[in-house]
């Protein structure tokens, strides 16, 4: 993945400005706009939006969607907030400058069919010392508690929540769902290439106890070399296929 400047980042139906987000355009971020079912939503929310580039695929996904977003950091928020106006779909995307929890209390009676986040993950690492970048890429130790509590009280009863994380952060998540009432009902593992692990994994939640629906997504199939998997993916998004 490429931009054609430092700062714009053009997708075939729209263009990202990444000016002021410590968490750029990334695999993990397309990746979960990408590979989410088509369960045509009315109503989505995304969690920590950044550059807005999760949203904007939803969007063109979801014609007939109404798309929430939520930002903590201020440069991130005008950043997101100026992409959603040049896009096409504009009259559809809304960005709240907050945080979920102070959404949650601002709104305490929204509902979502969908909701989704690529959120900071690394709770036990050394932390970034760029302000933006430990915002965007780092957890407080009760995030992941704090996110399925909002899912609890946010998710329509028939609705879905998706997360992209490293594995032992969605196996995490997943144990602080169970105690809420959301369970596991779609895992879609990540491998870099067939030989090897994976190294992400996306989780969908919701309140029906169903069967788990596993499914592996390979993104190379040799060096350099995207998958066919990862190309039908994208194919929509990326100007590259």
């Amino acid at each position: 993945m490429s931009s054609t400047n430092n700062n714009i980042f053009r997708f075939k139906q729209f263009s990202v400005d990444q000016s002021g987000c410590g968490m750029k355009v990334n695999t993990d971020g397309v990746l979960l706009g990408a590979l989410l079912p088509n369960v045509e939503p009315r109503s989505i929310l995304d969690i920590g939006t950044g550059t807005g580039v999760i949203a904007l695929m939803l969007a063109q996904r979801n014609q007939g969607a109404q798309i929430d977003a939520v930002e903590i950091d201020d440069d991130a928020a005008k950043t997101a907030n100026s992409n959603f106006k040049e896009s096409i779909y504009s009259d559809r995307l809304k960005l709240y400058r907050s945080s979920f929890e102070k959404f949650s209390c601002n709104f305490p009676h929204q509902k979502y069919d969908l909701i989704v986040s690529n959120p900071p993950f690394f709770t036990n690492a050394l932390q970034n010392p760029d302000r933006k970048k430990l915002i965007a890429r780092h957890a407080s130790n009760s995030l992941f508690n704090d996110l399925t509590t909002f899912v609890q009280q946010h998710l329509t009863v028939s609705g879905q929540a998706y997360f992209i994380l490293p594995n032992d952060a969605a196996k995490e998540i997943i144990k602080q769902a169970d105690v809420k009432g959301l369970y596991l009902q779609h895992e879609i593992c990540i491998h870099s290439s067939r030989s090897k692990p994976h190294h992400r994994t996306i989780i969908g939640l919701g309140f029906k106890n169903t069967h788990t629906i596993e499914e592996p997504f390979v993104i190379y199939e040799a060096e350099k070399v995207y998958s066919e998997q990862y190309r039908k993916a994208l194919k929509d998004f990326l100007t590259i296929f």
